[in-house]
């Protein structure tokens, strides 16, 4: 039985690793977990916020995913575009969707992540999960 995804792997090329600290870490505030010295050998870095955990990859060759993607649940998507934004990072309003709020950014190697943010009712039972 399937209980939920652990992670999601973006790709990313050769000696991008202090560009993914910057963007994931400095702009998206998630932590940067260390990798096992295993995998750590083949580059990339590992990074997490909450029950989001996002590894990035080396990849020869690396093409952007650009319709494939993570889509992060965020607590305030106005606040996190303004500092996406301030960031250089633009956001481009996601297409609508009943009981969420949705934007779209890439990352810096081209990768596309959708950021959602729970309206109405879900937003409430969130909150009340929290407490």
């Amino acid at each position: 039985m399937i209980l939920g995804i652990e992670h999601v792997q973006l790709a990313m090329p050769h000696g991008g690793e202090e560009q993914a600290r910057r963007f994931y870490a400095g702009v998206l505030g998630m932590r940067e977990v260390e990798k096992p010295a295993s995998l750590a050998i083949a580059g990339g870095c590992w990074f997490e916020s909450g029950a989001a955990r996002i590894h990035l990859g080396v990849e020869d060759g690396h093409r952007p995913s650009r319709k494939a993607h993570p889509a992060l649940l965020v607590s305030d998507l106005a606040r996190l575009a303004h500092r996406l934004e301030m960031a250089g990072v633009p956001v481009t309003p996601g297409k609508p969707l009943a009981g969420v709020i949705r934007g779209d950014i890439t990352d810096p190697f081209g990768n596309r992540i959708e950021l959602l943010q729970r309206v109405g009712e879900n937003k409430r039972l969130e909150s009340a999960a929290t407490r």
